[in-house]
């Protein structure tokens, strides 16, 4: 009966070290878990930040760098565009109006030939032989300002016209022209927006075409066309 008593006492130390071991491993497992779970957080954490930090200050400035761009293009494009409207309208009117200028002889539009029936058109409607001819010694209003004040009123109308002086043996006479494009040079009185037909050695008052019902006599002075000078 001793040996089975030692049977069953050698059978119960086993198990309890056994148990005692398994306990001992159980509560060592844990423990190094506890442990390295908290070691392995600290520097995992810390590895995890560098990185993260890394990748998003990267990320962060790329996408920052592009909604700044966006922003400063869109203003720095209104702002130019305010600035070079203002700068650029007044600076290509003052260059527009400069060649306009030019073009246009200094009055800012350009002057055409007519036709004839355009410089009829034009002598009917306007008003300057209803001045009245005044002469003095120097002379207040005479054949000279006729022909200038029809010549500029042509100029407004688009019309080019030539200042046309006719000289005398003693003196002279001031006429208009317009070089038409079908009946080509066409010379008038200004006085009376008479047709001329102007040739050197005749006498002017013979050169005149009078309107129906007028004729011109013969002037005291000798109106012999002795040159005949055409400016435009």
């Amino acid at each position: 009966m001793k040996w089975i008593k030692r049977i069953f006492i050698s059978i119960g130390i086993l198990i309890l070290v056994g148990v005692g071991s398994f306990v001992l491993y159980d509560v060592a497992y844990s423990g190094g878990e506890t442990a390295g779970y908290e070691n392995g957080f600290s520097i995992g954490q810390e590895a995890g930040y560098e990185d993260g930090y890394s990748s998003g200050k990267t990320d962060g400035y790329t996408s920052g760098r592009a909604d700044g761009y966006e922003d400063g293009y869109s203003s720095g494009k209104t702002d130019g565009y305010d600035e070079g409207y203002t700068v650029g309208v007044e600076a290509g009117y003052d260059e527009g109006y400069a060649e306009g200028m030019e073009a246009g002889l200094g009055h800012g539009y350009t002057l055409r030939d007519p036709t004839y029936q355009e410089v009829i058109t034009f002598l009917r409607q306007d008003e300057t032989d209803k001045n009245e001819y005044v002469e003095d010694t120097y002379g207040v209003y005479v054949c000279s300002h006729f022909a200038r004040d029809v010549g500029n009123n042509a100029e407004e109308a688009g019309l080019r016209c030539a200042f046309v002086e006719l000289r005398y043996p003693e003196g002279g006479h001031a006429i208009i022209a317009f070089d038409t494009i079908d009946e080509g040079l066409a010379y008038f009185e200004p006085r009376t927006d008479e047709r001329v037909r102007p040739v050197v050695g005749k006498r002017y008052y013979q050169c005149v075409e009078p309107k129906p019902g007028y004729y011109y006599k013969k002037p005291p002075h000798d109106d012999t066309i002795m040159d005949i000078l055409v400016i435009w």
